[in-house]
This record gives C-alpha cells, sequence and structure tokens, in this order.
C-alpha cells in the first residue's frame, strides 16, 4: 500500500493506491493539516511507502517528520532522495518546481511526447515537453484566484470574488465583470500559449490539463485535448516503480 502526498500552496492531496490503483483520494488544507486527520481517514491502517512530492517546504520538513516517526522509516521525496526519471533541459534545472518535473514525466509516460501540461492551481505552470521526451521549461503565471484577489487589495472599489463561472461573457455588475475578465482572459491565453508553443514543437502535441480550477477553465478552452486531475499523484506512483 502506497501513499502519494502532493502538496501544493493551498491543499495537501493523498491519494492511496494499492495494486497499482487508485483507491483512494483526499484533500486537506496545507495550513490546517494534522496527521490525526490523516490517520483518521485512512482508518488507521499503515501505508508501507510514502512518497512526497512538495512546493511548500515547511510543510515537507512536517509532514517527513511526522509520517517517518509514525511509520519508523524514512519516506521518500521527490528531489531529495527520489529523482524524477527525466531529462531536464532547464539552465538552472535545480530551479524547476518537482510538482513541474513529476507532471510532465507522469504526461510523457501516459500520453506521450511532444506534451504540454497545463496545471491550474494556486499558481499556473504551462510545462513543455519534447518529442524527444526532454522537459524544455514553460511559463508560470498568478492562478484565478490570485488574479481576483489581487484587483480587491490593489484597487480601491473592486470587491472580493470568488472563484466561479461567469453568467456572461460581457459582464453587467462589478462581480461578473471580474470573473468574465479573469475566466475568458485565461482561457484566451491558454489557447494562444498553445498554439505558439505547438509551433515551436510540433502542431500534434497533446495539452493535458490537471489542477483544481482545470474543470472551470476548460469548457473555455479549446485547445486542451484532455483533463486528468490525478495526473501529478500518478507521477508520484509511476516514480516509484
Amino acid at each position: 500500500m502506497l501513499l502519494t502526498i502532493d502538496i501544493g500552496n493551498t491543499n495537501i492531496t493523498f491519494g492511496l493506491w494499492k495494486n497499482s490503483k487508485l483507491t483512494k483520494k483526499f484533500d486537506l488544507a496545507t495550513k490546517e493539516y494534522t496527521l490525526a486527520q490523516v490517520k483518521k481517514l485512512l482508518k488507521n491502517k499503515k501505508p508501507d511507502d510514502v512518497v512526497i512530492c512538495s512546493v511548500v517546504p515547511q510543510a515537507t520538513r512536517k509532514l517527513e517528520l511526522e509520517f517517518t516517526r509514525w511509520l519508523g522509516k524514512k519516506i521518500k521525496i521527490i528531489g531529495k532522495n527520489l529523482k524524477v526519471k527525466i531529462t531536464n533541459r532547464y539552465r538552472q534545472p535545480s530551479q524547476v518546481g518537482q510538482d513541474r518535473l513529476i507532471n510532465a514525466f507522469a504526461g510523457v509516460s501516459l500520453y506521450g511526447s511532444p506534451l504540454i501540461v497545463i496545471d491550474l492551481g494556486t499558481a499556473v505552470t504551462f510545462d513543455v515537453i519534447s518529442a524527444k521526451n526532454e522537459y524544455l521549461g514553460g511559463m508560470i503565471l498568478p492562478g484565478l484566484a490570485i488574479s481576483l484577489d489581487s484587483l480587491c487589495q490593489r484597487t480601491a472599489l473592486l470587491p472580493k470574488v470568488k472563484v466561479a463561472q461567469p453568467k456572461e461573457f460581457i459582464g453587467r455588475d462589478t462581480r461578473n465583470s471580474m470573473l468574465s475578465g479573469v475566466i475568458y482572459g485565461f482561457a484566451s491565453l491558454t489557447d494562444d500559449l498553445c498554439r505558439k508553443i505547438r509551433a515551436k514543437i510540433g502542431k500534434n502535441a497533446k495539452v493535458i490539463g490537471t489542477g483544481g480550477n482545470i474543470n472551470l477553465l476548460a469548457k473555455y478552452c479549446r485547445s486542451i485535448d484532455r483533463i486528468d486531475p490525478d495526473l501529478t499523484l500518478k507521477g508520484l506512483y509511476l516514480s516509484t516503480l
């Protein structure tokens, strides 16, 4: 029994694997996580192994310490004692987030290459993989919630608005004008970036979407070929094989 853990800025996603199948998945808020919650959700069954991918160093240290004590064995951490099996062509390879490499590795393993992986979480990342299965790099943008929050925080009159589907393309009130701008704006940006990336790596490049807000944005995009909400967890599982 393998427990895969994806530590993000907003949520920690846990995936329990048995016989190569993802049998259980749950999210806990990163800032509110406790091991007691995990034990309860796992019904106190100890996993045989744990592998972690993280973009939050403080949370990584906490989970590593707690799970090591609970299981009485070292756990695997991507980038520390477990390397992602993909050629990294970043100018400074150590700068790439391990979650981006895991997504690229999972994408190539499951869908082939050339490939574009879009992860729509707290931040939005575009990761580009060549026909030779090489990680080339990509783009990093503020996420949907960050964009909406910034409008509220940096203006005098715009309200705080949660990410949601806009009611109309041309907003007729402030809330829907903000939602339309962010959702349709990101959708158009996504389609245009994918078009430009395909022009560089191959027009046959597939586009795989993942992350917490991907289902919402994909409704407004033409370029996303497939949505895989469990891509990172699948990559963590595959990294142990």
